[in-house]
């Protein structure tokens, strides 16, 4: 087998008659040592050098018979019974936790109401127990009584840059 890594040894042309006698035949030369080139010599004279190709007949594509399954169908067919197969056991799988799912949907309700309920007693419960501890039980009973102070301004400025003048009062 000729070693392809280099580069072919050049052909050397020698000069030939521009009108070569009709008993010379066209000699093909050697190839150069490239696969399928071959150097071949015209009638008239030239060389040329080129490429030959081997026509193979490449077989026909073998038609699929007419009763034949396609490879898709019968992928699709074995798969359509898994599938249905895995829809079964979940609904069966839920049929079984249906108890549970709806133990769990009451647990939550309560533990929601439960939250809500913290909510509103903690500060009522709170409220109740600083009422107690300071002795303040609302407008009867001789304890201390809470005042509030009011607190009123009254700011007036005259013009967009004017100064602004004002009162604060504690009532």
């Amino acid at each position: 087998m000729p070693d392809h890594t280099h580069t072919p040894t050049p052909v050397i042309h020698h000069p030939i008659p521009l009108h070569p006698g009709a008993h010379e035949a066209v000699v093909p030369a050697a190839p150069a040592g490239l696969p399928a080139v071959t150097s071949v010599q015209l009638p008239d004279g030239r060389i040329v050098t080129g490429y030959t190709l081997t026509l193979t007949p490449t077989p026909p594509v073998p038609a699929r018979p007419a009763g034949s399954v396609p490879a898709w169908a019968k992928t699709t067919a074995l798969l359509a019974p898994t599938v249905g197969g895995g829809v079964a056991a979940g609904g069966i799988g839920l049929s079984y936790a249906a108890p549970g799912l709806i133990a769990m949907s009451h647990a939550l309700w309560s533990a929601a109401a439960l939250l809500v309920a913290t909510v509103i007693a903690v500060p009522l419960a709170l409220r109740t127990a600083r009422r107690a501890l300071t002795g303040n039980h609302g407008s009867g009973g001789g304890g201390s009584v809470r005042t509030t102070t009011h607190i009123t301004q009254n700011i007036t400025a005259t013009g967009l840059f004017g100064r602004a003048n004002g009162t604060i009062n504690h009532r």
